[in-house]
């Protein structure tokens, strides 16, 4: 699988904002942003990022395109 990129993330007082390439993909608050922290210190942001903002790769896509409900 792929690693991700281009996440970034900024703590905004008590909120933390992730963006993906620029654009704003979620604001974590409270204890989910402290999680968040705590995790992103603790292991690889960029994966950590991804999983939070729900933009991962789930390994199926491949399947799911040859599907015959999703063939053109």
């Amino acid at each position: 699988m792929p690693k991700p990129h281009g996440f970034s993330y900024e703590q905004l007082g008590d909120h933390v904002a992730i963006t993906h390439r620029g654009r704003s993909a979620t604001t974590l608050r409270g204890a989910r942003a402290e999680k968040f922290l705590a995790e992103v210190e603790a292991g690889d942001a960029q994966l950590v990022m991804a999983r939070w903002t729900g933009a991962y790769k789930f390994g199926n896509e491949r399947t799911a395109r040859n599907h015959p409900r999703n063939r053109g």
